[in-house]
């Protein structure tokens, strides 16, 4: 009997065990979802529940619904149109962010229903993150108001900085209305929207932010008294006359370890896996690994929670805190998944690849798998006199506090730096490699001593030899470092100067010179050479005349050695390649950005300097011009006169346009008979109208061309950034349909008194 019940008893084991290892329930409501912690969010724990949409950014798959009291953040994985008031259901899973938030699978719409009633809310409500994703009213002022284009489509948005009664927030308003909301700087409003919490990449709150659907949703309470452009003009240096600040943030005080101290100017304190940036300007004795309270004002500097004006106190109790061992991943790529580390002490490995000591700070730059971070030491009162030498090439552990150079928790990838607070931080885990030029030439020098040594069988004849290694290794040195700077960003004065002191040194001393093809004297040139006897050596040109010649000077009484002509030779072709390498760089670069014929820049250089002005002008808001310019019956002048004076002809047209430019403007060759412009005009075409004119003029006199009269003629298209194109290829677009527009005006006018004349006869 008992042997029976066996597999039925294993069965029944077998279905408990299943259903234990099932999937969890679905959380059904806003609120379940809300009460989890980051921790069980982060679980990934199923989702289906209503609510009501209260902000939708279809663009960036940003979502807010919300039912009853309680709401959240959805993001989706594709664009949906819905709109305030949609009812929905929301099916997907929980994920951990500054608090929990859903991340959809689906988006299913119900129907259309009524908006939640939105609360009032005071700035403190909001900073403690009491209404967190709700519909909210606040009244503020309107301080800035700025255009946004978002990353994902081209779809504007205005972005607010607004003052309540408590401090700033930002804000953004859907919609293209930037020019309405600028008209309402320093207005009084009342605005509805989604509140929202603005957090670094360690998910620390730093401020609040506001998501509005639509200008409808802001309600003017009271304009402003007069318009901001109305105001009197201040003298740059008297602005801070008319400063005012009502701070009534309450100090705070923090407990932790101390772990970075620079007096008269930072402390940092951690508390396990939390860290704050301290402004102090205390000089007192803080040793760190204590204990210790600090009281000051928070504040968000660069996008992270500062303590400002903050006052330490060290219990003198030994609390140390270990240091996070990261790699270069951990600190430069964050996410959800993976926190930053800003503030924290951290230690990391890396190889020296370069050290950089100055009298307030010391940096070591370090690689790590090709990827390149700084550890920097500062000791702004001076020089250290017992500073830790680090060969280069070392494999060293540092240990400081890591400083992230960008707070946004959405950036994948950012740079980071890491404080050393003294050079016990600093330890070498490898030295570098023992095969090195510098060892492998000590050991050639060695050898050569022991074999002329031997031979010599004498004391003077070994010191000789010795002499002569050592100069040959220095020698070599030189040469090597020379060859490197050939190659590097040396200025060709000083590589030739190096080269002067290479050859001088292998003469035991002469004083050597570079003259240059252009009359440029390099080096140590002796004012009175006609007392010395001078020997010189052609630097070649590998095509046409010499390029210059080296010289060295010797006593008049000395006999010329065979070796002297020989050391200027070697020194003179080391000047042959650095020169004609510096050449060859210069023409490359500039083939690659002027039109050869006739020495304006070309069609990369204009298009180059097209995208730096557009984006220049987004960021200032002003306006460009764009001009293009082509010549009319420039084929005719061709066939008549031959391409010779057809590119003379290019190069004086151009020559002559060029003068019909200011200088912060640039005239381009875009290709045969086809020139652009680009200026920048303070008022729209009313500015841009006389510099058209100008250059239409300079085709009223004609070219003389050798023995030819020419007379040009252009037809000239005209286009404006933003108004007639956004991007550098709608800008040329534009301006190339103007021009044609104009040629095909001309063409028919002609052909039209061609038809006259005709009827006539």
């Amino acid at each position: 009997m008992m042997k029976r019940l066996i597999p039925v008893i294993a069965i029944l084991l077998g279905w408990a065990s299943a259903a234990w290892a099932a999937a969890p329930a679905p959380l059904t409501t806003v609120q379940a979802i809300r009460a989890l912690t980051n921790v069980e969010a982060s679980m990934g724990l199923p989702v289906a529940f209503q609510a009501t949409v209260t902000y939708n950014r279809s663009y960036e798959r940003l979502l807010f619904v919300q039912d009853g009291d309680a709401a959240i953040y959805i993001g989706y994985p594709t664009p949906l149109k819905l709109v305030p008031g949609d009812r929905v259901v929301v099916r997907g899973k929980t994920h951990k962010s500054f608090s929990p938030i859903v991340s959809a699978d689906s988006v299913t719409l119900l129907g259309h229903g009524a908006v939640p009633k939105a609360e009032p809310a005071s700035f403190d409500q909001m900073m403690r993150a009491e209404t967190d994703g709700r519909m909210v009213t606040v009244r503020a002022t309107i301080r800035a108001a700025d255009q946004k284009l978002s990353p994902e489509a081209p779809v504007s948005f205005s972005r607010l900085q607004l003052l309540m009664d408590g401090g700033y927030f930002t804000a953004d308003v859907e919609g293209k209305d930037a020019i309405a909301l600028q008209g309402l700087l320093d207005a009084e409003v009342e605005m509805t929207g989604i509140a929202s919490e603005l957090f670094d990449s360690k998910m620390h709150h730093t401020g609040i932010h506001m998501y509005v659907q639509s200008l409808s949703y802001v309600k003017v309470i009271k304009r402003a008294s007069s318009s901001p452009w109305s105001l009197p003009a201040t003298p740059m240096d008297r602005v801070i006359d008319v400063y005012h600040s009502n701070d009534s943030t309450p100090r705070v005080l923090v407990h932790g370890s101390i772990t970075y101290y620079l007096p008269g100017s930072t402390v940092v304190l951690q508390n396990g896996a939390k860290s704050i940036w301290i402004n102090t300007l205390t000089y007192e004795p803080l040793r760190i690994g204590d204990a210790a309270d600090a009281t000051g004002f928070p504040e968000v500097h660069d996008g992270f929670v500062n303590l400002t004006r903050g006052e330490i106190q060290d219990s003198h109790t030994s609390a140390p805190v270990t240091p996070i061992a990261v790699t270069w991943q951990t600190l430069s790529i964050q996410g959800y998944d993976s926190p930053g580390h800003h503030d924290d002490l951290v230690s990391i490995e890396g190889q020296v690849v370069t050290e950089v000591r100055e009298d307030a700070q010391d940096e070591l730059v370090l690689a790590v798998d090709g990827k390149l971070f700084s550890a920097i030491y500062n000791h702004p009162n001076g020089p250290v006199p017992d500073a830790k030498v680090i060969p280069l090439g070392s494999r060293i552990r540092v240990t400081g506090i890591c400083i992230q150079e960008n707070s946004d928790p959405f950036t994948a990838q950012i740079p980071f730096k890491i404080l050393l607070r003294n050079y016990d931080d600093i330890a070498v885990v490898a030295k570098p490699s023992m095969l090195n030029i510098r060892n492998l030439l000590l050991i050639v020098g060695i050898l050569l001593v022991v074999v002329f040594g031997v031979i010599a069988r004498g004391w003077l004849i070994e010191r000789n030899v010795r002499r002569q290694i050592t100069t040959m290794a220095e020698i070599e040195r030189q040469r090597s470092r020379i060859l490197e700077d050939i190659n590097g960003s040396r200025p060709l004065a000083e590589i030739l100067e190096a080269i002067a002191a290479m050859v001088s040194s292998t003469l035991e001393g002469a004083p050597c010179w570079c003259e240059i093809a252009d009359g440029a004297i390099l080096g140590a040139c002796p004012q009175e050479q006609s007392s010395l006897r001078v020997v010189h050596a052609e630097i070649p040109a590998r095509s046409g005349p010499a390029l210059g010649a080296l010289y060295a000077g010797f006593h008049p009484q000395t006999l010329p050695a065979a070796g002297e002509l020989e050391a200027l030779q070697t020194g003179a072709r080391l000047a042959t390649l650095a020169i004609e390498t510096r050449r060859l760089y210069t023409d490359l670069r500039r083939r690659s950005e002027f039109d050869l014929l006739t020495d304006i820049p070309n069609r990369f250089a204009m298009e180059r300097f097209i995208n730096a002005q557009i984006e220049q002008a987004d960021k200032s808001g002003g306006i460009l011009g764009l001009i293009y310019i082509d010549l009319d019956k420039f084929k005719p002048i061709n066939d008549t006169y031959g391409h010779h004076v057809g590119d003379l002809f290019l190069q004086a047209v151009a020559r002559r346009m060029s003068r019909q430019l200011s200088g912060s403007d640039m005239l381009a060759r875009l290709g045969g008979d086809e020139f652009a412009a680009l200026v920048s005009p303070q008022n729209g075409r009313m500015n841009l109208d006389p510099v058209v004119a100008r250059l239409k003029h300079c085709f009223d006199k004609p070219f003389r061309i050798e023995d030819h009269l020419i007379h040009g003629e252009a037809s000239i298209g005209v286009a404006l950034y933003p108004e007639d194109g956004a991007t550098q290829d709608s800008l040329l677009s534009a301006a190339d349909a103007a021009m044609y527009a104009v040629k095909n005006r001309k063409k028919n006018f002609e052909k039209s008194m061609g038809l006259i004349l005709h009827s006539e006869l």
